[in-house]
This record gives C-alpha cells, sequence and structure tokens, in this order.
C-alpha cells in the first residue's frame, strides 16, 4: 500500500515538473522565447500550454504536422498531373488542327491543277476527263474543307 501511495506522488510531482515556465523577451524590439528571464530587455511570463495539447499541435506545419504536409503535397502533385495531361490535350488538337489544314491545302492545289488541266484539254475524249476529275476534285474539296 505504501509504494503505491509513493507512486502516486512521483506522478504528481513529474507532472508539474514538466510544467516550466517560458519567458518572452523583448529587446531592441525582436522577441525571443527562453527558459529564463532576460539579462536585458523586457520580459514576460508566459503560462504552461493546457493539458492534452502536444508541443507539434501549437507549432503548426513546421512542427511535424506531416499529415497537412502531405496532402498539399499530393493535392500539388495532382495539380501538375492534370495541367500536364491537358497540356498533352492541346498539343495533340494542335497537331489535328495543322494535319487538317495541311489536308485542305494540298486538296485545294489537286483541285487548281485538275481545273488547269482542263482548261488546257480541247473537246474530246481528254476534255471530258479532265472536267469529271475537276469535278471530283471539287466535290472532294467541299466535303474534306466545307469553308
Amino acid at each position: 500500500m505504501m509504494r503505491l501511495l509513493l507512486l502516486i506522488g512521483s506522478c504528481v510531482l513529474s507532472a508539474s515538473v514538466q510544467a516550466q515556465s517560458v519567458y518572452k523577451c523583448t529587446v531592441d524590439g525582436k522577441t525571443s522565447y527562453g527558459d529564463r528571464p532576460c539579462a536585458h530587455g523586457a520580459s514576460q511570463a508566459l503560462p504552461p500550454p493546457p493539458a492534452g495539447i502536444s508541443p507539434a499541435d501549437t507549432m503548426g506545419p513546421q512542427g511535424g504536422d506531416a499529415r497537412t504536409l502531405l496532402e498539399l503535397e499530393k493535392a500539388r502533385i495532382a495539380r501538375e498531373k492534370e495541367q500536364a495531361k491537358e497540356e498533352r490535350t492541346q498539343a495533340k488538337q494542335n497537331r489535328a488542327a495543322y494535319a487538317r489544314r495541311q489536308k485542305c491545302e494540298k486538296l485545294r492545289l489537286r483541285h487548281k491543277w485538275t481545273e488547269e488541266d482542263l482548261a488546257r484539254t480541247v473537246h474530246g475524249p481528254k476534255h471530258e476527263a479532265a472536267r469529271l476529275e475537276a469535278r471530283r476534285q471539287r466535290e472532294a474539296l467541299a466535303v474534306e474543307c466545307p469553308a
């Protein structure tokens, strides 16, 4: 029984030892914190933190709130991945638009050439073949490049 009382007493004393005073010192407009009062300048004793609050909780992300930092890092990585995906999509669309323009230019050029061939031929079977080819090129151009 005596040992139990001694154990309880030592636990109570050890809890009070952990709650040491913290001093806030202001010297030349600079603030610092320490376990002793300031030698020069104004010092103010701060009360210990309430029971149940760990020092890591009071220090914010720098104090070890690794979960918050990890979540922020994951969010940043997700944003970067999404941005890279959008850039790839935009690049793919740009390549497709370029290919379409190239195809239309090629069709316009072939249409121009067939019209020139039609103008150079005289009446006869070659003229009919050139006229048919010019009509086909005109239709292909209208289908592929409506504008």
